[in-house]
């Protein structure tokens, strides 16, 4: 079952958020029968909107994360609820396994340039929209630019996917450390100390759950855990909100006497005749 564990300091300059995200990336994997490199990329994008998901104050409030890019992956999305349920695709996902001089997947190489979108629905007139320049196509890089940018809170991201030997999600999980701009230097090289033992944040959630790499974050600073969630991979789609599709389609389009449209985030078939669909596009049957 995939965890959320929302932790602060007792001083309430350091707030931590830890998931293990290996049910919903193995789902995620299933559902779009994914190879490896779209596997961790699309991995890491679910964990950060998770995890990122949760710190939205109302309970209808919402996240995606969109990253486009020059790479073969050409882009990848996830969306995320205030519980941490999310749901995502990678736009191409016909790749081929490469592996990096580091002996790792190359999810970098497969992203190449380009711009990570962070858009959250508030419940307000006009959502809010952050944009970056991808710095390095590993993700949690990326996520760790985007805080300090565009909400300037200084943080740390770790976001990692294990495959295992039959392509299946060995296990998958991160964190994000954020801290006040008033924590003192002290407190924050601590950290920074601790950090280095989480270079691969994907085995060490092979062997530990999220209470203890809480703790092994935190060492001697006093914290105390504020919630926990167990989100899932979640799809909300339906006939009705796949029927905005077909005014967007061409006459030719859907000229045919069976028009199928395939859901991007949980590939579930929708089905719609030719009437159905020239009256859902013009309000009347032709």
């Amino acid at each position: 079952m995939a965890r959320i564990l929302r932790s602060l300091s007792k001083d309430k300059n350091v707030a931590i958020f830890i998931m293990d995200s290996t049910d919903i990336v193995e789902e995620a994997r299933k559902i779009h029968d994914l190879p490896p490199i779209p596997t961790a990329a699309l991995g890491r994008l679910l964990t950060a909107a998770s995890m990122m998901g949760v710190m939205l104050k109302g309970e209808n409030h919402t996240l995606s994360i969109q990253i486009s890019c020059s790479g073969v992956l050409k882009g990848l999305v996830a969306v995320s609820d205030s519980k941490g349920n999310v749901k995502g695709y990678v736009k191409n996902k016909d790749v081929f396994t490469e592996i990096n001089e580091a002996g790792k997947l190359n999810v970098k190489g497969a992203i190449g340039e380009g711009t990570l979108t962070v858009i959250k629905d508030l419940g307000l007139k006009e959502p809010y929209i952050g944009q970056i320049e991808l710095v390095s196509g590993e993700i949690a890089e990326d996520i760790t630019h985007y805080f300090a940018l565009s909400e300037q809170i200084p943080s740390a991201v770790a976001l990692g996917v294990l495959i295992d030997t039959d392509e299946s999600v060995r296990s998958a999980g991160g964190f994000i450390i954020q801290v006040l701009p008033e924590t003192p230097q002290w407190l924050i090289e601590k950290l920074e100390e601790r950090l280095k033992n989480f270079s691969n944040i994907s085995s060490v959630s092979a062997e530990k759950d999220v209470l203890q790499i809480a703790a092994d974050l935190f060492g001697d600073i006093e914290y105390e855990v504020l919630e926990e969630y167990f989100p899932r991979y979640k799809c909300d789609c339906s006939k009705e909100k796949v029927e905005s599709m077909i005014p967007l389609l061409t006459d030719e389009e859907i000229s045919d006497d069976r028009i199928e449209i395939v859901c991007s985030f949980c590939e579930k078939k929708y089905h719609f005749t030719k009437e159905e669909a020239f009256k859902i596009k013009y309000g009347s049957k032709e």
